[in-house]
């Protein structure tokens, strides 16, 4: 299969963090990072309803990404794993994905906190977090298990970028 898709962004994030290096690497490492999200007037809309929940998911492009290779250095260790056992932004497809709290709706603008993206990130889609749709207990976290504990303050060095 060899086709291409084509997504439009329906806002953009506004984001304390300006270049990748120094921004934290998962939503939850970054911990009351305020950010907004500018949703484009013609998807307003779709905001109804949505401020009942106290978490939501971002699905996001990383614009700054750099080039994907199948084999990388992750953050979080020092050995080379294959790029899908990893959370690297740098992948054939640049799509993100992130958990961030909902703190309020103002018209077309979500302020939100735990950001972990970088200004100006392109947002392809919101979907809300419902604890029973969306978490699960994992019984085996790969490489992580052993480099988790590194999580807590950990920045991107910029090695990802384009």
């Amino acid at each position: 299969m060899n086709k291409s898709f084509v997504y439009h962004p329906i806002g953009v994030i506004r984001s304390p963090y300006k270049v990748p290096k120094g921004t934290p690497i998962q939503s939850s490492a970054s911990k009351g990072a305020k950010g907004v999200i500018e949703i484009f007037p013609e998807y307003q809309d779709g905001l109804k309803d949505l401020d009942g929940f106290s978490h939501i998911i971002l699905v996001y492009h990383f614009h700054l990404a750099g080039k994907s290779n199948l084999r990388i250095k992750p953050f979080l260790d020092e050995n080379f794993h294959g790029l899908f056992a990893t959370r690297a932004p740098a992948r054939p497809n640049p799509i993100g994905l992130s958990i961030v709290r909902l703190l309020h709706i103002e018209g077309n603008r979500l302020v939100i906190r735990d950001v972990d993206m970088i200004e100006g990130t392109p947002l392809l889609d919101i979907k809300p977090y419902v604890p029973e749709f969306d978490h699960r207990e994992a019984d085996k976290t790969g490489w992580l298990a052993s480099n988790i504990h590194k999580l807590p303050g950990k920045k991107d060095d910029g090695h990802f970028s384009g």
